[in-house]
C-alpha cells in the first residue's frame, strides 16, 4: 500500500501512514480530468448574461421618415439592430446551464487528481493544524515549515473558523471541508494540505 508521511505543524515527519492504493494510486485518466473538470465550470456559470431585443429597448414604434423621396435608405424603426441604441441580434438571454457527467467518471477523475499530487509530492498531511486563534501570520508560518509555496488548498475535517480565518487573506489559499473535496479544486492548486482527520475522511467518502 501507499505510504504519506505524517508531519507535525513545525514541519517535522513523526509517523508514516498507509493510505488506500485505490485513491492514491489509481491510473491518470486525462479524458475524465478534463470532462469532469469542464463539467464542473459549467455549472458553476451563472447563466445570467442578458441583452435587450428590438422589442425591449426604448424608441418610439413609429416610422422615423416616410418611405420614399427622401433620398435616404428605408427605415422602419429607430429600435432596429441596424441602429445606435437599437436592439441586438441574437444576444445571450438568461438560461440555466448544466453538463453532467457519470458517477462512475467523476469518482475515477477524483482518485487520478488524488493520485497525481501524491506522486509530485504534493499532497501534505499534518496531525493537526493547532490553531488556537485567527492570525493570518500564523497559518504563514504553519506553510513556511511544510516549504509548501503557491497556490495550496486545505483540507480540514470538521469547520474551522480559526483555520478559515487565518487563512482567507492569503492570495492562492483556500480552506474546504473534506466533504467537499473535488477535482477542480484539486487542479485548481498546487498544493494539498490536509490533517489526518480529513484524510482519514477522504477515504471513508472516497475510496473503496
Amino acid at each position: 500500500m501507499p505510504k504519506l508521511s505524517l508531519y507535525n505543524r513545525d514541519g517535522e515527519q513523526v509517523d508514516e501512514i498507509e493510505v488506500q492504493a485505490s485513491l492514491f494510486g489509481a491510473p491518470l485518466k486525462k479524458g475524465a480530468l478534463y470532462q469532469t473538470a469542464v463539467s464542473q465550470e459549467t455549472r458553476r456559470r451563472q447563466g445570467s448574461a442578458s441583452t435587450k431585443d428590438r422589442s425591449e429597448v426604448r424608441g418610439s414604434g413609429g416610422k422615423p421618415w416616410p418611405q420614399k423621396g427622401t433620398g435616404r435608405a428605408r427605415a422602419g424603426s429607430v429600435r432596429s439592430p441596424l441602429w445606435a441604441g437599437g436592439g441586438v441580434t441574437f444576444g445571450p438571454r438568461p438560461h440555466q446551464r448544466t453538463s453532467k457527467v457519470p458517477k462512475k467518471m467523476r469518482r475515477a477523475a477524483l482518485k487520478s487528481a488524488l493520485s497525481d499530487k501524491f506522486n509530485e509530492g504534493k499532497l501534505i498531511v499534518v496531525d493537526d493544524f493547532a490553531i488556537d486563534a485567527p492570525q493570518t501570520k500564523k497559518m504563514v508560518a504553519l506553510l513556511k515549515q511544510l516549504n509548501v509555496s503557491g497556490g495550496t488548498l486545505i483540507v480540514n475535517a470538521q469547520s474551522d473558523l480559526n483555520v478559515i480565518k487565518s487563512a482567507r487573506n492569503l492570495p492562492k489559499v483556500r480552506t474546504i471541508l473534506a466533504r467537499q473535496l473535488n477535482v477542480l479544486d484539486i487542479l485548481n492548486y498546487d498544493y494539498l494540505v490536509m490533517n489526518k482527520e480529513a484524510l482519514q475522511q477522504v477515504e471513508e467518502v472516497f475510496g473503496g
